[in-house]
């Protein structure tokens, strides 16, 4: 029997897109041979997982545990709302929970990678476990919409579960950028001046209105982009900051997740995704 090496195994892991131990078994079974190996995963069942791993996977579910949340993808929201699926979000959110990591490969090795793979054979499409947060304070709190789409961690310094549950609830509702307008970066502040600038100075105003006019819509904007100065979605009448002052507690950070953003999914008609699946594609 031919000795296979860790990078003749890796070779075939990145031309397939299969698990290490099934590449392995391939090669061991083939001889070392890489070609004959292939040819064997092409007409068994694995194969299937290599060909939908280079579909785009920009569905899916947002899981939280404690400190930390996770973004489950699949391609589609059928999918997504798979029972068999759920349980696999439920499993890798437990297993990140438990090894207090946010490294998706080393989470995502032995078996909950085979579970993934198995899934991917049942159900037929691409999933993949795309990222994981975590934050550390007094107190965490975490929220997941009814629709698992969108997910926020909270941690407050001070404070309890509840208050922090609602902060969460809010970022997932208003989507703010920063904690507070000092965290800004000032290459985002100058943009927005640019552009306040320009749209002032058609006004024909003299200089100093101007001044005034670009200081207080960049106040506007900071305001509008920073957690603790937006109304609280529950009581417009305060402010997030003081909503948390009051019970003597600080946002200390917060992380929002929603399903598939940042990702480019190619748009494809009804007709043509039907022809590609009757081609097996």
């Amino acid at each position: 029997m031919a000795q296979i090496s860790a990078s003749l195994v890796k070779e075939l892991r990145e031309r397939t897109g299969l698990g290490m131990m099934e590449c392995k078994k391939a090669l061991v079974e083939q001889n070392g041979d890489i070609d004959a190996a292939i040819d064997h995963l092409r007409k068994s069942s694995g194969m299937k997982a290599a060909k939908k791993a280079g579909r785009v996977a920009a569905d899916g579910v947002i899981r939280a545990s404690g400190g930390y949340m996770v973004e489950i993808n699949s391609e589609t929201d059928f999918v997504a709302r798979d029972d068999n699926f759920a349980a696999f979000a439920d499993n890798v959110v437990a297993a990140v929970a438990a090894a207090g990591s946010t490294d998706v490969a080393a989470v995502m090795s032995g078996d909950l990678e085979n579970a993934r793979e198995a899934l991917v054979q049942k159900i037929g499409e691409n999933i993949t476990v795309r990222r994981i947060a975590n934050v550390a304070g007094d107190v965490v709190g975490n929220y997941v919409h009814g629709n698992n789409r969108i997910g926020v961690l909270v941690a407050l310094k001070g404070g309890d579960e509840a208050l922090a549950r609602d902060v969460a609830m809010h970022v997932a509702a208003v989507n703010p950028q920063f904690v507070k307008s000092d965290d800004v970066p000032s290459d985002v502040i100058d943009k927005e001046k640019e552009i306040f600038s320009a749209q002032a100075a058609e006004s024909g105003k003299p200089a100093e209105i101007i001044e005034k006019m670009v200081g207080g819509r960049i106040r506007k904007f900071l305001a509008e982009i920073s957690l603790v100065d937006q109304p609280f979605v529950k009581d417009p009448d305060v402010t997030v900051g003081k909503l948390v002052a009051n019970s003597g507690a600080e946002v200390i950070s917060f992380v929002r997740y929603e399903v598939g953003e940042g990702i480019e999914k190619e748009e494809i008609d009804f007709a043509t995704e039907v022809m590609q699946q009757a081609r097996g594609e």
